[in-house]
């Protein structure tokens, strides 16, 4: 059993609410601590999860109000502006992962970790639902020989439940950022204007209007396939599950192209979909991240090191649990 508890810092969120439950399902026994800014609200949730403790934390505070208190590790599931919880975890020695910095904001993370590389595992965590897109994409790609064309087509459901935090996060990332990264003909460039519109079919065939985004996956896929091309496209509409009448969903469309292994033009497109929207698949990647990270996994915990989710979450177990919590992947086209 982990012998200090990790620290959900805004874990009464919705986010931190699913990450509490699913490690709370996986390790009964796992301490954990729901930190906020307001005491009530995290002791409310710590009630909820059964067997967590909520505390208040003061964000500008080096020791985030804890005093001396033991950490074993911290998750930071809202907008740190001070990059205080990773100072904290510096301090400490213990793994951070953070899910809310995207690209053009990833500055004071790396700066962090260059100056003290041996203090703890850094996970930059925004990849898109937290591994979600990464891992599955991953696995397709293996009956590539090589991967030319990378296209990831991400579909909100209007009525998907955001949370505070959440919702400010994709306010800032659709709205106030003026470019999404991309990767053509091996080379990154920044889209903008009409060249961050795009269209992508939905699991339904539906042509959904879609905006550029470029969270993490953009460069975490480039570098691990070196796909010379690869986009990602947010679109917020109608889900393919709520068209046919029934109940929301969110689906991330992943399509591949390339050479098969005998060099023979391949092309793939799938889906992952969750019939309860972003949230629960956000919180099992942070909390699958969390148990990699000090071990609770039974395997070693995580060195020091930089790290993206994608790279800490085994495909086997990833994929198991993602279909244990109502997860789906689908096989759209082969061919």
């Amino acid at each position: 059993m982990l012998p200090e508890p990790i620290l959900l810092i805004g874990g009464s969120g919705t986010v931190g609410r699913w990450t509490a439950r699913f490690l709370r399902a996986a390790h009964p026994d796992a301490p954990l601590l729901i930190g906020g800014r307001d005491l009530t609200k995290a002791e409310t949730a710590a009630v909820e999860v059964g067997g967590a403790e909520g505390v208040r934390l003061d964000m500008a505070s080096d020791d985030l109000g804890l005093g001396g208190r033991p950490v074993g590790a911290v998750a930071v599931l809202f907008t740190d502006e001070r990059v205080a919880g990773l100072r904290f975890a510096q301090s400490r020695g213990v793994p951070h992962v953070s899910i809310s910095p995207g690209i053009i904001e990833m500055a004071p993370e790396v700066s962090a970790y260059i100056h003290a590389p041996q203090a703890a595992p850094v996970v930059l965590g925004t990849e898109w639902l937290v591994g979600a897109t990464t891992v599955p994409t991953l696995e397709f790609a293996k009956v590539f020989g090589r991967v030319h064309d990378i296209a990831i087509g991400a579909l909100l459901d209007e009525q998907d439940a955001f949370g505070p935090a959440a919702e400010a996060d994709l306010e800032r990332q659709t709205k106030t950022m003026p470019a999404a990264l991309a990767r053509r003909d091996g080379a990154y460039a920044w889209r903008m204007g009409d060249d961050a519109k795009a269209t992508f079919r939905a699991v339904d065939g539906t042509e959904m209007d879609a905006s550029a985004l470029s969270p993490y996956d953009v460069v975490g896929l480039a570098a691990a396939t070196g796909a010379p091309n690869v986009r990602f496209d947010l679109a917020l509409g109608v889900s393919s599950t709520r068209r046919r009448g029934g109940p929301m969903s969110t689906e991330i469309i992943i399509e591949l192209a390339g050479d098969d292994h005998q060099g023979r033009p391949l092309r793939t497109r799938h889906a992952v979909v969750h019939p309860e929207g972003q949230m629960p698949l956000t919180g099992l990647g942070v909390s699958m991240v969390l148990e990699r990270l000090v071990g609770l996994d039974g395997a070693p915990p995580v060195p020091a090191g930089l790290y993206f989710p994608y790279q800490l979450l085994a495909p086997p177990i990833y994929l198991a649990r993602l279909a244990q919590i109502g997860g789906e992947i689908l096989t759209l086209e082969v061919s």
